[in-house]
């Protein structure tokens, strides 16, 4: 946002030079890039076996995935098209732990074509296993599209994440995808063309929940077990 506005602030006073009205068309570009960078709070679904959304935009497809070599099996691929107007914000979709992250550099198809974007263009992926487990639960996909050209993801490999919690950022449109494991039995609660809100409203809830917390060891378990009293 600084660089933003020093570059504004250049533009409106070469404008200035030349006729000062021109000066003021600074103005709206000024408002959109700051509404752009917004952060705005969200309230999580307490629903427990709930997969909030990833990103805010439209739910742009809806695909079953016979076998997806990250998963390691059957999944479902719900993409989200973020338009340059959507907050850019990347969230978690459940509580998890970073399995692995890959960057890979591509091509800038307009993410409007979901298809050749998910595939040719350049992206980063975030592979999420249970807090507690190592196999793969749910892979969050950040996609550039024809105007992105940055990605950015603050979560790194064996980070302990909760639901809603903020992974990074996808700059000026883009595409996120949101995979998840058949064999946690998804219900797709989105319908395409569905506006969605990152971290607030759910895409799927499971018939088979993962698992949140840590095993109660047999010490532990032994603390918190009655203990009779000598008579």
């Amino acid at each position: 946002m600084l660089i933003g506005s020093l570059v504004l602030a250049i533009t409106a006073a070469g404008l200035r030079l030349f006729f000062w009205p021109l000066a003021l068309i600074v103005i709206p570009v000024f408002l959109w890039l700051f509404a752009f960078f917004r952060d705005p709070h969200r309230t999580v679904p307490v629903e427990q076996h709930a997969m909030v959304s990833p990103a805010d935009g439209k739910v742009s497809d809806i695909t079953e995935i016979e076998h997806d070599e990250l998963i390691g099996g059957p999944a479902v691929r719900v993409g989200i098209f973020l338009s340059v107007f959507n907050v850019h914000i990347n969230r978690c979709p459940c509580d998890s732990r970073v399995l692995s992250i890959e960057f890979k550099r591509g091509k800038f198809i307009n993410a409007m074509k979901h298809n050749a974007a998910s595939d040719q263009n350049e992206s980063n992926t975030i592979v999420l296993a249970e807090p507690n487990g190592d196999q793969p639960i749910a892979v969050v996909k950040q996609i550039v599209g024809l105007i992105a050209r940055r990605i950015i993801c603050t979560a790194i490999k064996g980070d302990v994440l909760e639901r809603g919690q903020r992974i990074g950022m996808i700059k000026f449109g883009s595409r996120t995808e949101l995979t998840i494991a058949k064999r946690l039995n998804p219900v797709i609660k989105v319908q395409l063309g569905q506006v969605v809100r990152g971290a607030a409203d759910i895409i799927a809830i499971l018939g088979n929940p993962i698992h949140t917390q840590e095993p109660v060891s047999g010490e532990e378990l032994e603390k918190m077990l009655p203990r009779e009293t000598p008579a």
